[in-house]
């Protein structure tokens, strides 16, 4: 049996009205995480930053599909910087976000990124991740980029940006810097799809290094 024209866009677009309707109609929850307890500690540097976003006062909030899940939990790190200064690439993706010695790793000053293998294709929504929140400081640089390939060489989407000179040379991006807090960086990565993480930055307002504490990747499996 032959299909005209006619009834190839009939059927196209019921299948089109069904697949929407299967997104709508899907449960949206909010996506809740474990808050470390804020840890205040030493003397404050000045920010000399005067595009910063206002100080994180309660935990960031969104909307994802129900059975969204952290997907990098556990899952395997790697770093432009193989022999971090203090601290294992492992404690990234460990779930502890306290942030003192033992909890965060210290890469060295300069342009650095670590990543994160999913392990398997997936449909991320969003990013949460924890520099050093122990004083207030802000990073440089936060790029957050998501591909389907290992070398980030191809299909790279980025879906964060606060470098506002380019002088990561990625591109200027529209994001503000922010200030740490024990709330973390929320990232509304809109159901981008990619199997790699990478997160950029380039020292903070206290001191040249690069620190992570945790980061978290939620989402869904294709």
């Amino acid at each position: 049996m032959k299909f005209s024209m006619k009834m190839k866009k009939q059927v196209f677009t019921s299948v089109l009205a069904v697949a929407v309707v299967f997104v709508s109609s899907a449960k949206m929850i909010d996506l809740v995480t474990e808050i470390p307890v804020p840890e205040i500690s030493g003397t404050p540097v000045p920010i000399q930053l005067t595009n910063l976003e206002p100080l994180q006062q309660t935990a960031p909030v969104m909307q994802v599909p129900e059975g969204t899940v952290n997907l990098a939990s556990g899952k395997p790190v790697t770093s432009s910087d193989d022999w971090p200064l203090i601290g294992d690439l492992e404690y990234i993706t460990d779930g502890d976000k306290e942030t003192g010695e033992g909890y965060y790793v210290e890469l060295l000053p300069e342009l650095q990124w670590v990543q994160i293998d999913l392990e398997a294709p997936s449909t991320i929504y969003g990013i949460w991740m924890w520099h050093f929140h122990a004083q207030r400081r802000a990073y440089h640089d936060v790029i957050i980029q998501v591909s389907d390939d290992p070398t980030f060489e191809n299909g790279v989407t980025t879906v964060y940006n606060n470098d506002f000179d380019n002088s990561a040379g990625m591109g200027t991006g529209a994001d503000l810097p922010y200030i740490e807090t024990n709330f973390g960086k929320l990232v509304d990565a809109r159901g981008v799809k990619g199997q790699y993480v990478r997160l950029y930055s380039d020292g903070n307002t206290t001191n040249d290094s690069n620190h992570y504490i945790e980061v978290e990747v939620f989402g869904a499996t294709n």
